[in-house]
């Protein structure tokens, strides 16, 4: 029932209860961004399911977070009941056909999918500080402490790396104070002891060698469907802040990573961030422009950025104007707040003569949604009562076989699965520590040669092979530009004046 050039959602409720009129999202208009809402059990996650369904048939690759393990069966070719069929002729939607889907499972814990990593020096200062919820004054500290890593070459890739870096600048309080501001034992200690919570949390397993490519996460199958890469969120929901800085820290690496490309025929990635709220819950006022920065800027890369939340007020309303197509399932409207929020959704989109938004919201049935999409030169659609149809993978979960199966079949198979240890701040501070002697010899950076391999221009910063890693190494050793202006994400580089 979809055009070439469209997702098929659903269709739309006629006064006399007849699904007729499909409603579809228009791929051009697909990195426009957009907003899946709605109170739990509801039908978001089956949205998010046929969405990431339909982007993947159009070639689109697509980055998603299953929160609770039930994304995960979109590998597997669905089951047909009863109520999917009866939905299927529903919405006429003829033939109903079940299929797999090709899926790269990705953890940060390495478990259930594989390992996702970045450096310390990637993450950049202002991401660790917010993700150890650092005060003004430590946050100073782990800038200098960057700082002083560019200087002197010493390659920030683990948390050992960054402990040992501390501990070498509390030694050095009193002379790094005479140079870059006051630094206090008892600051670095505090930004030690977030950091060891940090690791019992898990967080050391992101940091570290080999890190990923962006590249990765938009693979193409063989017979031209996107691939869906479902990062397994469950373990890490633990963690709401780490979940939250990896997927910001996530976008800021597609934001400088990819080209600009204006508005092209349709997105080169789509960005599902589920349970959105955690994205903006305690942030400071600078996190949040610089997520609404990042929203309005990465369009033009061809990414598109949707968001998934109970409540459309879980969002900043700066983040909001940015969202085009919207897809909001019931809300209940007991309490004041959840009012407000009903309220809220209803004046949101471009209102129906036929009925009133604000009521039909808290009467709509699971798998209902009110659908409002860009149409015609981005305008958007009329809101229309619509019923989402059924997805073509299977609802529910993969079993750990299931997943292993996929996992052995995924091209990124054997990639990112063991991790890399090599020499870096720490050795060096280690090294240093021990050839005090006047005769300590000179700088450990001597004796490499730097092969022309083209660095100028693009940003490697480290990335993800030991060889590109060892020439950025080497780069900042000798005290090249590159190394000291090395950009470390565009949250970080937008609040630099």
């Amino acid at each position: 029932m979809a055009e070439d050039q469209s997702i098929f959602i659903g269709a739309s409720r006629k006064p006399d209860d007849s699904y007729l009129e499909p409603e579809t999202l228009l791929l051009r208009y697909g990195n426009r961004h957009g907003l899946v809402t709605g109170a739990t059990g509801t039908g978001k996650t089956v949205t998010l399911q046929i969405l990431a369904e339909g982007f993947s048939k159009q070639g689109v690759p697509v980055f998603c977070a299953d929160i609770k393990g039930d994304l995960s069966g979109i590998a597997m070719k669905g089951e047909p009941g009863k109520a999917l069929t009866d939905r299927a002729k529903t919405i006429r939607l003829d033939p109903y056909e079940t299929e797999q889907f090709p899926v790269i499972f990705w953890d940060l814990f390495g478990v259930e999918g594989h390992p996702i990593r970045t450096t310390i020096s990637e993450m950049g200062p202002l991401l660790l500080s917010r993700l150890m919820d650092l005060s003004e004054a430590q946050e100073g500290v782990m800038n200098i402490a960057f700082k002083i890593a560019d200087e002197d070459g010493l390659l920030l890739l683990d948390m050992k790396d960054l402990q040992a870096l501390l501990a070498n600048i509390a030694d050095r309080a009193d002379e790094i104070s005479a140079k870059y501001g006051n630094v206090t034992k008892a600051s670095v200690g505090a930004i030690q002891r977030s950091l060891l919570i940090l690791d019992q949390q898990g967080g050391s397993h992101f940091f570290g060698e080999p890190a990923l490519k962006i590249t990765d996460l938009m693979r193409t199958a063989k017979d031209g469907r996107g691939a869906i890469n479902v990062l397994a969120a469950d373990k890490l929901m633990m963690n709401p802040r780490l979940y939250a800085t990896f997927l910001l820290w996530l976008l800021s690496e597609l934001f400088e990573e990819l080209p600009e490309i204006g508005d092209p025929d349709k997105p080169k990635l789509v960005f599902f961030f589920d349970e959105a709220h955690l994205l903006f819950d305690d942030a400071p006022k600078i996190v949040i422009d610089r997520v609404e920065q990042v929203v309005r800027l990465i369009r033009s890369k061809g990414v598109g950025v949707y968001f998934v939340t109970q409540n459309p007020l879980d969002v900043p309303e700066t983040v909001l104007a940015q969202l085009g197509n919207r897809v909001q399932h019931a809300l209940r409207a007991y309490s004041p707040r959840e009012q407000k929020a009903v309220k809220a959704a209803a004046e949101t989109f471009r209102p129906n003569p036929a009925f009133d938004c604000a009521k039909i919201i808290t009467q709509l049935g699971v798998g209902e949604a009110l659908v409002s999409t860009l149409a015609a030169k981005a305008v958007p659609s009329v809101v229309q009562r619509t019923l989402i149809r059924p997805p073509a993978s299977r609802i529910g979960p993969v079993t750990p076989a299931e997943r292993q199966k996929v996992m052995a079949k995924s091209p990124v198979a054997g990639q990112y699965d063991k991790t890399i240890d090599r020499a870096s701040a720490f050795e060096m501070l280690q090294k240093k520590a021990a050839a005090v002697q006047p005769d300590a010899g000179s700088s450990g950076g001597s004796g490499w040669s730097l092969p022309d391999l083209g660095l100028g221009g693009g940003r490697h910063s480290g990335r993800q092979t030991v060889a590109e890693a060892a020439v950025k190494s080497v780069v900042r050793s000798v005290g090249s530009s590159l190394g000291r202006a090395l950009v470390r994400g565009i949250l970080g580089s937008l609040t630099r004046k």
